[in-house]
């Protein structure tokens, strides 16, 4: 991460605050450390150029681009409290020890005028680290749905690129195309040529973040994704959580079978365990009206135009992740704790007493500091990471993969070499699986374990590594140790990663980290 020096306390406006730096930054990212709010960005209307529009901050949900239309379905609702019986609040309400909730893991939300940044905390380590700006940033639309117009068709590369609305096409892959099997002559698996045509207009979905060159990822399989339920519209999709006990499967499958909607698809999440009947027909009849919403919009827009739009990090996280095992939510905004309370208040009450308003005023430290989430930001974004038996970690990033190296460092031991390297490992797939969930590393991943001889000794290993990543939610795949003594795995990537959120590459050696002698390259010495 690059950041220039301070001679006389002014800034170059070319160059980024170092962390912890409280000059004005008007134009870069926020860094690590820096509590001051961020400028707003003011930018020209959108045009054939690629320039971003005008970005613009209401709270915390903003409008996004309409084209002289509708305003998009926004995902989050304002729906009055459930009103649930004294022994369901009691068993949701989860442990408390002298009256104050106790759980594994605290969420901290740090809100800023051009950012949110979210921390989750395990004990006081930090495990994982978002960054969030605005709803209506081109970088931040997984999730949402277009009415999209097919640019071109590549038949040789099985892809579609599709005009949302964006700076760049997205990119819609033969295999999340969805066809009907009367309009391709009844081929189970048609060609995208023969399903898809240049200039036309297309319901879709972003399931990936346009990351670098990149643009977006798209599906035409639209999920709509509720605190219990996932409604999977035009679907006959049927599922519940394989997470969940027997006993409970087969009690949501009764309620399933009298409020599932003939048309479309629905997957109970894990988040459904021990609800109401009422909160599942509520959460059923909320997401049906939403789609229904988003179709009529559809109808009577001009590609390209925003359908549906997905809410700010903090309220996707609460949705997805926040039960009783949390022991709190600070947020140091107040019109952020307002909103996210009233949220979880509608979603389930029993845990709205777990959101609370931190007053940096009467603290005197900022939520970040004082959680210690600053000084852990800066351990992460360092390529050397140091393990508790003096062994170390060096992760390099590349376009093409993450590699991670493996070392004994001052790890000398106590017995003999094999169960030195061996206990080094060890400790080393613990903390791999760590830095990947804390950085949000994705795509293909190299790691170099230092060579052991034994094969139980390699496979113990492997199998230490798949049991740290299976607490990872993001979904990843792990193969065995090769001969090279090399472990390839993969992890899903949806957006930047930490690295890239707080960074850009440096200007001079583009990235690479290194600069060429320009005498010597020339030949002028």
């Amino acid at each position: 991460m690059k950041s220039g020096p301070v001679n006389d306390g002014s800034a170059d406006p070319k160059q980024k605050p170092k962390i912890g730096d409280t000059r004005p930054d008007p134009q870069e990212k926020p860094q690590i450390g820096d509590s001051r709010p961020a400028p707003e960005v003011e930018n020209s209307e959108e045009n054939g150029s690629g320039d971003r529009k005008k970005k613009r901050r209401k709270g915390n949900r903003t409008r996004g681009r309409s084209n002289g239309q509708n305003s998009p379905v926004e995902a989050l609702t304002d729906d009055d409290p459930l009103e649930l019986d004294e022994d369901t609040l009691r068993r949701r309400k989860g442990r408390e020890r002298r009256g104050k909730p106790i759980g594994r893991y605290l969420m901290c939300v740090s809100v800023s005028q051009g950012s949110t940044q979210v921390g989750v905390l395990e004990g006081r380590s930090l495990i994982e680290h978002y960054l969030s700006r605005p709803a209506d940033d081109i970088s931040e639309i997984h999730g949402n749905i277009y009415l999209g117009t097919v640019q071109n068709v590549l038949p040789g590369m099985e892809a579609a690129f599709v005009d949302i609305g964006t700076p760049k096409n997205a990119v819609l892959y033969r295999g999340d195309v969805q066809f009907d099997s009367e309009d391709t002559g009844k081929r189970s698996q048609p060609r995208i040529e023969q399903v898809l045509k240049s200039r036309q207009n297309i319901l879709c979905q972003v399931s990936k973040n346009p990351i670098a060159h990149k643009g977006a990822r798209l599906t035409q399989e639209v999920s709509l994704p509720g605190r219990f339920v996932v409604l999977i519209p035009n679907s006959d999709t049927y599922g519940i959580s394989k997470r969940l006990p027997e006993s409970e499967r087969k009690r949501l499958r009764k309620i399933l079978d009298r409020v599932k909607p003939e048309e479309h698809g629905i997957i109970v999440r894990t988040a459904a365990q021990d609800i109401t009947n009422e909160e599942i027909e509520r959460d059923v009849s909320r997401l049906v009206g939403q789609w229904e919403e988003i179709s009529e919009l559809a109808s009577r827009s001009s590609a390209p135009a925003l359908l549906y739009r997905e809410p700010e990090l903090a309220f996707r996280f609460i949705r997805e992740e926040f039960n009783k095992d949390f022991r709190g939510v600070l947020i140091d905004d107040q019109e952020m704790y307002e909103k996210v309370r009233s949220y979880v208040e509608s979603l389930n009450p029993a845990l709205a007493d777990r959101i609370q308003f931190y007053d940096q005023e009467e603290e005197k430290l900022p939520l970040f500091e004082r959680h210690h989430v600053y000084e852990q930001l800066r351990k992460a974004l360092d390529r050397k990471v140091w393990l508790p038996s003096g062994g170390s970690l060096i992760i390099e990033h590349t376009e093409a993969l993450t590699v991670i190296d493996v070392n004994t460092g001052k790890n000398v031991g106590n017995t003999n070499l094999e169960e030195t390297v061996f206990q080094n490992n060890l400790e080393a797939a613990e903390e791999v699986a760590h830095q990947l969930r804390l950085r949000d590393v994705g795509g293909i991943i190299v790691i170099d374990f230092v060579d052991m001889e034994r094969k139980e000794n390699r496979d113990a290993v492997g199998n230490a590594l798949r049991e740290a990543l299976s607490r990872d939610k993001t979904r990843n795949q792990v193969f065995d140790i090769s001969e090279l003594g090399l472990v390839e795995m993969t992890r899903k990537r949806i957006g930047e990663g930490l690295l890239e959120s707080f960074s850009d590459a440096c200007a001079d050696c583009e990235g690479t980290g290194h600069t060429l002698d320009s005498e010597l390259v020339t030949g002028n010495q």
